[in-house]
């Protein structure tokens, strides 16, 4: 209502006002995602229709901070609203409920629009998205259920808890690419493709305490090792791996492993890391791609298998239960399925949707994110077939994917790990 007399009012002081000559108002229109934003979201403004300046109000939970929205409330409906001399647009934003931590979940990096928030079974509906003013590269999700993501075109990142549902900004991480929670303390730890003129690691401690460590030329892809309170960082335009305590953010030791290295993977034990040479022979880098096994268990890291090339590969999931690993290719719009420990492979490609990226394996299902088709496509790992109601639609351009199970499913399972202890003592 508040934003209907807003525009009546608008509309009466243009009639009002005196004119010689008839003028022309040009209408925009003001860009979101077709989803309700979670409460906590940051909307970047996008005017279309009309040159800036001009001036934004919301009528509504919310406030407006620049060009930005900060939603909040929920669940309802407000609305933005963007005027000047030029022209005259308005966006109805709903406002989604928070999540429920009892209930498991999907969430989805969409570039676009934000974090997607989905149900975790067939059909997979979208619930709602988590805007933070930025385009998030990566998503991951810690013990308690927080969500952490970074924007790739931005020095921010943020972290939503969900028993209170709460959003909070940490500054101080620049153009970050892919983030991990260490499973022992709650760290987040975060990839920064530029820093000082260089790549770098950011952790974020559990008290917000954030620190830097500049690395080599470009860091992408992460994998942390908890048990061993290591980090592993790709230094992509270096071709070197980098080895960081977990604790101290001290730069153990890098290594040299393949050109072009972006995706990473670790063996449950620890012992092997898997990388990722991102290149392809019809590329500008005319080298072809392909995967290494390193040893990192012993002193010197050391490769020990080699895949045969490939066309293009770009995201890695280890899958420990099966010995297997799924790489992506951008090119060829399907996943290599290698054995994990020959590298060899051990089973046709499966064809999915177009320009897969990070996938990621969750229980017995495979999740893999299609950046071209906005969809997520997802696999029984135990058959390598399409599970039932996949491929589903997303945001725009998704990125990586990260599962909830929730707070019943993960009693439960303690329930069962105790019944287990109890038993195996008869």
């Amino acid at each position: 209502m508040k934003h209907r007399i807003a525009l009546a009012l608008l509309a009466l002081a243009v009639a009002a006002a005196p004119r010689a000559f008839p003028v022309h108002r040009a209408t925009g229109s003001i860009g979101a995602a077709a989803l309700p934003y979670l409460p906590g979201s940051t909307i970047a403004v996008r005017v279309d229709g009309f040159a800036p300046p001009y001036t934004l109000f919301v009528s509504g939970a919310g406030t407006i901070d620049g060009d930005r929205y900060h939603v909040g409330g929920g669940p309802g409906q407000s609305a933005v609203i963007a005027s000047s001399a030029r022209g005259l647009a308005m966006r109805t934003i709903t406002i989604a409920p928070t999540p429920d931590p009892e209930r498991g979940f999907i969430a989805v990096a969409s570039y676009d629009d934000g974090i997607v928030l989905h149900e975790a079974s067939p059909p997979f509906r979208a619930r709602g998205a988590l805007g933070i003013g930025g385009a998030p590269g990566d998503v991951a999700i810690g013990r308690d259920g927080s969500i952490a993501t970074m924007a790739t075109d931005g020095v921010n990142a943020t972290i939503a808890t969900l028993h209170p549902w709460q959003v909070r900004t940490v500054p101080g991480v620049p153009f970050g690419d892919e983030l991990a929670f260490d499973s022992r303390n709650g760290a987040l730890f975060v990839t920064n493709r530029d820093l000082e003129g260089a790549g770098a690691l950011t952790r974020i401690a559990a008290d917000g305490t954030v620190a830097h460590r500049v690395l080599g030329l470009t860091a992408e892809g992460l994998v942390v090792d908890s048990d061993r309170g290591r980090v592993y960082v790709a230094n992509v335009n270096d071709g070197s791996v980098s080895i960081v305590d977990a604790t101290s953010m001290v730069e153990l030791r890098r290594f040299a492993v393949v050109p072009r290295v972006f995706s990473l993977a670790l063996s449950d034990d620890g012992a092997r890391l898997f990388a990722v040479s991102n290149q392809s022979l019809g590329s500008p880098f005319s080298a072809p791609g392909s995967v290494v096994a390193v040893d990192v268990a012993g002193g010197a890291p050391r490769i020990v298998a080699r895949s045969a090339p490939l066309t293009f590969p770009l995201g890695i999931a280890y899958d420990g239960a099966h010995h297997r690993l799924y790489v992506t290719d951008e090119d060829t719009d399907a996943i290599d399925v290698l054995d994990a420990r020959t590298l060899r492979s051990v089973h046709a490609p499966l064809p999915t949707c177009s320009t897969p990226w990070k996938p990621a394996i969750d229980g017995h299902r495979l999740f893999v994110p299609c950046a071209g088709s906005d969809q997520i496509d997802v696999f029984d790992t135990d058959t390598l077939e399409r599970a039932p109601g996949a491929p589903f639609t997303t945001g725009g351009y998704p990125l990586a994917v990260a599962v909830w199970h929730g707070t019943l499913s993960a009693k439960a399972e303690a329930l069962s790990a105790k019944v287990a202890r109890l038993r195996s003592r008869r």
